[in-house]
């Protein structure tokens, strides 16, 4: 198929166009954010092609994917027609929960998809025929060493997300261990005492270095189910994380800690710095969860079905 895609979140499409299809992403002149066209610090196959918007309306498209609420608008601009539409949700809803209504909910012919089970419970998504399609993860491989002992953050924007993204808990979980928080925006995280220190990495670097600390601490109050966090598993790494969300079906017993008390989060952090033995046999745990429930193939396998189903 030929399948158009804006590219919107870029950990996530990493996995996607590893499918066995033509994948068409927008590019524009600025490289906006309608137009940022093929990744450049992803790893995309050739598979994905850019192109530019005044030539979608020759060009053959079954399907299109769209992620955000505008994107609809694009489509009859752009295409001047309506192939068939899956919408892709990737987050939670934000303001009035539970009765936060999906855009997409009133727009008839579209089918409608959640990365998790709990984004699908708490949005309000109508009448749309609806699914969940979860995470797949393209395997970085164990690299969990563990040498440095230190727990690993990621977090991008952290200071303009706030209490989302669980920041304002970091200096009290730092009393545990040092943190190293990485991802875009970081630098500007000044609460944090030392020796904590904030980086801004590359994906190709970020695994790595990731793997380097004893463990993987996810501190988040409100958001979807976070790519990180299973990357962090795959990785080999035992995971301290906050109990809301997705993350109680993400992380079984025996993969990490996993707890809304702030007390019992922080004794794990330093139970798995004080302890590389335990740490490695609970991030072995971790690696063999991730491993049965986002591997690749279960990912491309459901999304090869539904895309069979909306174009039919």
């Amino acid at each position: 198929m030929r399948i158009l895609i804006w590219h919107v979140h870029g950990s996530w499409t990493t996995s996607f166009v590893r499918g066995p299809h033509t994948y068409l992403v927008p590019v524009t002149p600025d490289r906006g954010p309608d137009g940022l066209g093929r990744a450049r610090t992803f790893d995309w196959p050739d598979s994905v092609v850019e192109v530019a918007p005044e030539r979608l309306r020759d060009t053959d498209i079954d399907v299109v994917v769209l992620q955000r609420p505008h994107e609809l608008a694009l489509v009859d601009q752009w295409l001047g027609r309506r192939p068939p539409l899956v919408y892709l949700e990737h987050n939670a809803p934000h303001g009035n929960v539970p009765d936060t209504r999906h855009p997409a909910a009133d727009v008839p012919g579209v089918t409608l998809v959640h990365v998790t089970h709990f984004n699908r419970l708490m949005w309000d998504n109508g009448t749309l025929p609806t699914e969940v399609i979860e995470h797949g993860v393209v395997d970085p491989g164990h690299r969990w060493t563990g040498e440095l002992p230190r727990a690993a953050v990621v977090v991008n924007e952290p200071v303009r997300r706030g209490r989302t993204t669980g920041t304002d808990l970091l200096p009290d979980l730092a009393r545990a261990a040092p943190l190293d928080v990485f991802g875009m925006g970081t630098e500007r995280l000044t609460t944090l005492p030392e020796p904590c220190r904030t980086h801004e990495l590359v994906q190709a670097d970020l695994h790595t270095e990731m793997a380097r600390r004893r463990l993987y601490l996810h501190p988040v109050r409100w958001t979807s189910l976070g790519l990180s966090l299973l990357e962090a598993m795959f990785l080999g790494m035992p995971v301290v994380a906050l109990a809301t969300t997705e993350v109680t079906e993400a992380v079984p017993p025996g993969a990490g800690v996993v707890s809304n008390r702030i007390d019992v989060l922080t004794d794990a952090v330093r139970d798995f710095v004080a302890d590389p033995l335990h740490a490695r046999v609970v991030g072995d745990g971790a690696r063999a969860a991730a491993l049965a429930r986002y591997g690749l193939t279960r990912f491309l396998d459901d999304w090869e079905r539904l895309l069979k189903e909306v174009t039919r």
